[in-house]
């Protein structure tokens, strides 16, 4: 088949992980995603390094664990990449193997679109942005959040550390998705209280047409309304409790992403925030669940602690935006 479209993004993608000659680096792709997987094989091959692809099930939620015995195949290999229709990041496959050394992009519902255009971005100016906000969140005890489509929202970030989503994986278990540019923490769990008002995207939803309201109380997921909440709901129902824990809240740092009804992409686009829902024990929270799901948020205004960082959706501080 053709890749030549995917061809400069492919080899932008081996570059973020560094791959060099005789490396085993393994792609892990299903039946949607196949002319991207091609695409980094043949990127990976002309390198000259040992790539393998392999093919999965389309899996039924993000998060969801990949099947035996890949997770433990996963293991053996200096660098995975892996375009799939639901992510394979939140998963212990994926975690164990970044514990293993290896060097893992993920890609989860990556659209034709968001591979040709958001991969080619400046990594470099994008790390620098994500350090410079991460230590500003270092320091937060408290977040909170708004927006002009109803957005009121605080929470806890006492003792948990952000990450950094930056597209830069040349160090061993070095995690990201690409394309990257995001900083992310995982709110203490039950801390969190108010409504947030997607109108931005949801993952199993697409774009909002109209705001997708969720009431937080003791940092559960309650009331939900709006656009596509029937579909939230039934997601999130689907595991309980912790279906609706408050897992994550980030910030996105990359200028060449843009607002398309994927959350890859959605969520690293400057001027926005997400939250999620489900598993965040990859980041350092409590709750371990095969369900991991964005919602995106327009010109969100951040406070950490008394400290304003965004003001409808651009920088207030120097070094980031």
């Amino acid at each position: 088949m053709p890749t030549s479209k995917y061809s400069r993004s492919a080899h932008i993608s081996l570059e973020c992980l560094k791959v060099k000659k005789d490396e085993k680096v393994l792609i892990i792709a299903d039946q949607n995603k196949l002319s991207i997987a091609w695409a980094l094989f043949d990127a990976a091959f002309e390198i000259g390094a040992n790539v393998q692809l392999v093919r999965i099930p389309v899996a039924v939620t993000h998060g969801e664990e990949p099947p035996d015995p890949l997770p433990e195949y996963m293991r053996k290999f200096d660098a995975i990449i892996a375009p799939t229709t639901k992510s394979i990041s939140h998963t212990a496959a994926r975690r164990n193997a970044s514990r293993n050394g290896v060097r893992i992009a993920t890609m989860p519902d990556i659209l034709d679109e968001t591979f040709i255009r958001a991969l080619d971005a400046n990594y470099e100016e994008i790390a620098v942005k994500c350090q410079n906000l991460r230590q500003l969140m270092l320091k937060a005890k408290s977040i909170r959040v708004q927006s002009p489509s109803g957005t009121d929202i605080t929470f806890s970030k006492k003792r948990r550390f952000p990450l950094v989503d930056t597209g830069i994986l040349c160090n061993r278990g070095d995690f990201s998705n690409l394309p990257a540019g995001e900083v992310f923490v995982a709110p203490v769990e039950e801390s969190a209280q108010g409504i947030i008002a997607f109108d931005g995207s949801m993952a199993g939803v697409g774009l909002l047409e109209q705001p997708l309201v969720v009431t937080i109380r003791d940092g559960y997921a309650q009331n939900v309304s709006g656009f596509g909440a029937e579909k939230l709901l039934i997601m999130l129902n689907a595991f309980g409790p912790h279906g609706h824990n408050l897992a994550e809240f980030g910030i996105g740092t990359n200028d060449k992403a843009t607002l398309c009804g994927s959350p890859l992409e959605d969520e690293k686009v400057i001027g926005t925030v997400h939250f999620a829902f489900g598993d965040n024990i990859t980041m350092g929270g409590k709750v371990a669940v095969a369900l991991h799901i964005d919602g995106i948020i327009r010109k969100p205004s951040v406070w950490f602690d008394d400290q304003l960082i965004m003001e409808n959706g651009a920088f207030a501080v120097t070094g980031i935006g």
